[in-house]
Formats: C-alpha cells, structure tokens, sequence
C-alpha cells in the first residue's frame, strides 16, 4: 500500500515520526506536512499565494501551506495514486467538537472530498504527563490493520482517539462509536483588556457511550466522520 502522511503539528513533530513508523509496516509512506505548527488552523486552504514545497529527504516535504494545502498538494503533486491519506499522530484529542477547528482533521476532511479513503488519528494527552510515542505507534499499526479491514464508505472518513495510558500495555479496547456533540466548556480570564480562554479541556461535559468518553476512560475511540 501507498501512504500519504500529514498532521497540523508541523514537519518536526513526533507524532508525525511515529505515523511513518507504524504506517510504514504496512506500506510505503510519502510526508508532506506544514512547515510550522498549525494546531487549530480548520479547514483553511490557500488559493491567493504561492506555496513553498521544500524536500527534506526521500519521501519526505515540508509546505509553507496549511493542513489541507498538504493533502491537496500531496495527492495532486507529490504523491500520486496513495491507497490512504493518513493525518497525525496529533499531540492532543480530537474529540467531539475538536473536529471542526482541528487541522488534522481537516487534512483527512480535504483528502476525502478528493476522492481518497483517510484517516486522523490523534493522541489525548493529560497534562503534566509525556506521551509515549512508540507505544502510540505500536497501537496506531494495530489499529490500521483492523481499519482497513473494514469497507469505508465514500465521503467517510475515520477519526481515531488514542488514551493517554500511565504506563505501557496492550492495545486497549477498541469502541466504534458516534461523535460526542456536548460544547466544549467556555470560560475566559480578563487581563489588562485581554480575553484569555481559561476553561479546562478535561472538565467537558460528555456522554459514556460517545467519543470523548470512552477516549476519556482508557479506551481508544474509532469515529466514521461524514462529508454529509
């Protein structure tokens, strides 16, 4: 299989590292992500300038573009005929609402409207508490192989959320489930005229049946996102 790979953390992040380590024992793998963090960027793309493609290795190109610029460009100039594009590992959950300003989802939204089968894949992290990225690439190779098993429908796409686990261990429990449509919690601290968001990520109101939930309790939460 040939693989597309791209994130919003940037070129340099690890958890695009540890997408290539475990996407590349299945297939092979090409990066083209952004040349800078992007983490909240949406689903922004750039028509009105020009975009600066810099190779950094075989099979491996930074963008002075946005999430979706990378898939876009990846698909059309770069890659050509990839089986998946695949978007991560994100630092941070994508869960719930996370989905609409997330530019990792973004990257597997854009890579879907142009007619590829994708998929995000996103590590929750507590605060405080370092990810252990080959663990998360042990888990994300397992977890591929289970996904492409399975038939995607066209204009669907995965969203996958791995806990944040204390120490290593098996591959947990994998939940198909549905996306958790509670608001994030909205807060903000006033300081000389400035609006800070101060609310907590962790403290969201959610359902135990439905992506941030389960994600939230230990296990890793798989999403079908649709274009419709």
């Amino acid at each position: 299989m040939k693989f597309l790979l791209t994130n919003d953390d940037g070129i340099d992040a690890p958890g695009i590292l540890a997408l290539e380590q475990a996407a590349s024992q299945l297939g092979d793998c090409i990066i083209v992500a952004p040349d800078r963090p992007l983490s909240g960027c949406g689903h922004r793309v750039t028509t009105g300038e020009a975009l600066h493609l810099q190779k950094h290795g075989p099979n491996k190109y930074s963008l002075s573009g946005t999430p979706a610029d990378c898939a876009r460009i990846g698909i059309h100039e770069v890659a050509g005929g990839v089986d998946w594009v695949l978007s991560g590992i994100n630092k941070g959950g994508n869960l719930g609402w996370d989905v609409f300003p997330s530019g990792t989802v973004a990257a597997a939204r854009e890579a879907t409207f142009l007619g590829k089968q994708s998929l995000a894949i996103s590590q929750y992290h507590k605060k405080g508490v370092p990810i252990d990225w080959d663990l998360a690439a042990k888990w994300t190779t397992s977890i591929l192989q289970e996904v492409f098993e399975n038939d995607l429908p066209s204009e669907q796409f995965w969203n996958v959320n791995l806990p944040h686990l204390p120490e290593e261990q098996a591959l947990p429990e994998r939940i198909y489930c549905e996306l958790d449509t509670n608001a994030l919690p909205i807060r903000f601290r006033v300081e000389e005229d400035k609006y800070h968001y101060d609310a907590s990520y962790h403290l969201r109101e959610r359902r135990h049946d439905r992506d941030v939930g389960i994600c939230f309790s230990g296990k890793i939460a798989l999403t079908k996102l649709s274009l419709r």
